[in-house]
């Protein structure tokens, strides 16, 4: 048995800390007001009167303003105010969902402005973004590393109860009264904000030793230290040794015609070096290039054969029950399967379950293509969503203990915009293999494109399995 097996299922006996549990209550709360909120906001728009053109609009807006500011946010996290960001972050979106349930009441009025509307929808969308990437490397600071794949697991679980039950809850709430499911996400981070407040863990980073790179027992650095001190040493500002005399005095004279760069010039570069940090971090180390490859494709393949379900079982004549199902059954399957990675990654080695999970998603996928009727569709896919959460929180977790302390939130950005970018780009693919070569293409290029997934997991398996050790 390896000792990181051995180490995990010690963990997996430990008891969970106060500020792991804090944690736990504050993101699933949020996401579970989230997704009460979500579901009936178009509905929201449509009763004031607005098309089904500026619902999209609306939607639209709201998700590229998360992912394109959400950067900026990481800067700070990083540098030591995660705490202070997390809390007035999730303050600012309780504010905006309580001027949306506003708006909700006076909709018999004639209803406010939609730019009005509009502002309160951005501002929550950009402060939720905000919250979730400072959030990144919160799991790092309150929990030791070999509890890692635990606290991944109870946040991925707490994702799949609120996609259970947040539906369900804001339809039966928006039907009692338009405004109670946006009242009830105000409340939501109300609660994640007190959670967050109440954490008593030091949220900042360590010293800049620990940051820029870990030494081996025989005394060589590693790969990883050594990509993230170079992503540091870009991102940082000069320190008082930079600007020691006797260190510039080893340089090379510098050309007495040159002309310095303005400093308006050096603050952009070093904004953008810092923003870049990230994404070199993730460029320079396999294991991390690993997650993001795997959990974004994945995820893109759920969503393309969510649609491509849809489009199916709407094409075969069935109702809006059918699709109800398929989702509960993957939601509660998801859930089963979140709540068993801790277990599993104590027994199994991280690489072995890596490519035997790969390669099990491939006939399901196929099987998908061949798939008639809601049983067999919420089967299939709930065994896809059973599987997959299993090597989803151990690679999370192996990303949080190599990413550096001062460099978890602007890499969980990186990580959060290549999913976020797959899942809005894979509708886009079913729909279009749907219209030119029927409803079994989705599945039948899913398949084919975890395949690719699978076989390059297993080309690298020897050192995945170093990476994971």
């Amino acid at each position: 048995m390896s000792p990181g097996t051995t180490a995990a299922r010690r963990a997996a006996r430990r008891p969970i800390s106060r500020d792991v549990r804090l944690f736990w209550c504050a993101s699933a709360s949020d996401a579970l007001g989230t997704q009460a909120s979500g579901v009936v906001l178009p509905l929201l728009l449509l009763g004031l009167g607005h098309s089904a053109a500026v619902v999209g609009l609306v939607a639209g807006a709201s998700t590229a303003a998360g992912l394109l500011l959400a950067p900026l946010a990481a800067i700070p996290a990083d540098r030591g105010a995660r705490k202070p960001v997390m809390f007035w972050s999730a303050t600012t979106s309780a504010v905006a969902m309580a001027g949306v349930a506003a708006a909700a009441v006076g909709q018999g009025e004639g209803g406010p402005p939609l730019a009005l509307l509009l502002g309160a929808v951005l501002v929550e969308r950009f402060s939720t973004a905000v919250y979730e990437a400072a959030a990144a490397g919160t799991v790092t600071m309150i929990a030791p590393p070999a509890d890692g794949p635990r606290v991944v697991a109870g946040l991925s679980a707490g994702d799949q109860g609120a996609l259970i039950l947040g539906p369900a809850l804001g339809g039966a709430l928006y039907q009692a009264a338009r405004a109670l499911p946006f009242l009830a996400d105000a409340l939501s981070y109300a609660v994640a904000a007190g959670c967050v407040r109440a954490l008593r863990s030091d949220l900042r980073p360590q010293d800049r030793t620990t940051a820029q790179g870990r030494t081996t027992a025989q005394g060589r650095t590693t790969e990883q230290g050594r990509a993230a001190a170079s992503a540091r040493t870009s991102a940082e500002p000069p320190t008082d040794a930079d600007a020691c005399p006797a260190a510039t005095s080893r340089t090379t004279p510098a050309d007495p015609g040159a002309t310095a760069p303005a400093p308006r010039t050096r603050r952009l570069r070093r904004l953008l070096d810092e923003l870049g940090a990230g994404y070199a971090l993730v460029r320079s180390s396999p294991l991390l290039r690993l997650v993001v490859t795997w959990t974004a494709t994945v995820n893109g393949v759920i969503v393309a054969l969510y649609y491509g379900a849809v489009f199916t079982l709407h094409k075969g004549g069935h109702g809006g029950w059918p699709m109800g199902m398929v989702l509960a059954l993957s939601g509660a399957a998801g859930l089963a399967g979140s709540l068993a990675a801790p277990r599993l990654a104590g027994r199994i080695n991280a690489a072995r379950l890596l490519v035997t999970v790969t390669w099990l998603l491939v006939p399901l996928a196929a099987g998908l293509a061949a798939a008639e009727g809601p049983w067999a569709y919420g089967a299939l896919f709930g065994a896809f969503c059973l599987v997959m959460p299993l090597v989803a929180v151990v690679l999370q977790a192996r990303a949080l203990r190599e990413t550096p302390p001062g460099l978890q939130a602007r890499t969980g950005v990186v990580l959060a915009g290549a999913v976020g970018g797959s899942a809005a780009l894979a509708p886009v693919l079913a729909g279009a293999f749907v219209t030119r070569a029927g409803t079994a293409a989705p599945a039948a290029v899913c398949a084919g494109v975890l395949l690719a997934l699978a076989w390059r997991t297993t080309a690298v398996r020897s050192r995945l399995a170093e990476a994971t050790a």
